[in-house]
């Protein structure tokens, strides 16, 4: 079962509630779990420090294309990030429940 951890950053709450929603109800992705960070990045020639939300969406490679579709659709960001790491060891039940849920139908 070949799943990702796909992984975005947004600047609000509100934005980050929006995107793992929607992902969760096209079933793009089983879960998305949000967390506040804090983050530092070179942006326009400038150094920049703010707050920000990671987004962990858990899916398949299969629905990778069509999440990042959708990222990219839904992301107020100029230059959004979004990046996949594949899951290499999952409980196998789990990576069922990920498959059934993230099928994009």
């Amino acid at each position: 079962m070949d799943l990702l951890a796909v992984y975005t950053t947004v600047a609000t709450r509100e934005d980050a509630r929006t995107i793992a929603r929607a992902l969760v109800e096209r079933r793009l992705a089983a879960c998305v779990q949000i967390e506040p960070i804090e983050s530092f990045y070179r942006w326009e020639g400038e150094v920049v420090e703010e707050p920000e939300y990671r987004l962990l969406a858990k899916t398949t490679e299969r629905a990778y294309a069509a999440v990042e579709a959708a990222l990219r659709e839904l992301h107020p960001y100029t230059l959004p990030a979004i990046h996949a790491v594949e899951i290499e060891e999952v409980h196998a039940p789990y990576a069922r429940w990920v498959v059934e849920n993230a099928d994009g139908a």
